[in-house]
């Protein structure tokens, strides 16, 4: 009994990541949207506020939209934080972000961006990868994925696809990265790849600012 009430406790990345993004966005509705003004992404601002490739993960638009992101990040989240631990779990959910806001920096220079969007879809791929990798079979998951993407695309949606890509590429990475490196011994090599793979998603950040700009 003991064990279940305080279950949530094993999942506290996850309970602290949905817990700042209520609180974020319930402050934002209140202030008229004062923390959205700094903590939105907008590439064009990159040189200036580079905190906003990691920042714009808790802020989002509508009641809906942040509905939608906080129960997938409860449902793969917890999951995901179960099998890989608090760290490795944070890990994974912060570089997918930052590779979000490194694709729209590429794609969609001068946009704004709100949303967690980027990092969930990079949940999605990492606990794909890391299913295939104990032989289960993740199909519908990968089909789940792949409507969600095309959602993006259509018209008039207003949805960032830019950033969903951007979280799956880096979450298909992150999982393999995990699944290759399960063997403690390992460890020094997954966290210096982990490492390898956040330099390189916020180097990309500005060198997709220096592209764009000319």
């Amino acid at each position: 009994m003991a064990r279940r009430r305080f279950a949530m406790l094993d999942q506290k990345g996850t309970v602290v990541l949905i817990a700042v993004s209520v609180a974020i966005w319930l402050l934002d509705r209140v202030s008229g949207g004062f923390l959205s003004q700094w903590l939105a992404y907008n590439s064009a601002l990159l040189p200036t506020q580079p905190w906003r490739i990691v920042t714009v993960l808790f802020v989002h638009s509508g009641f809906f939209h942040i509905l939608f992101n906080m129960w997938a990040l409860f449902i793969f989240g917890r999951m995901l934080e179960n099998m890989l631990g608090t760290w490795r779990f944070l890990a994974l959910y912060f570089i997918a972000g930052i590779a979000g806001s490194m694709l729209v920096t590429f794609l969609a220079p001068g946009t704004w961006v709100v949303g967690a969007s980027g990092a969930i879809f990079g949940l999605f791929a990492a606990f794909f990868v890391l299913q295939r990798s104990l032989g289960n079979n993740a199909v519908q998951l990968l089909v789940i994925i792949g409507l969600n993407l095309v959602i993006g695309f259509l018209p008039g949606t207003n949805i960032s696809w830019q950033a969903h890509v951007g979280g799956v590429l880096a979450g298909f990475v992150t999982g393999f990265v995990f699944a290759r490196t399960r063997n403690v011994r390992q460890r020094g090599l997954q966290v210096a790849l982990l490492t390898l793979e956040a330099v390189v998603a916020i180097a990309l950040c500005f060198v997709g600012y220096a592209v764009t700009t000319g």
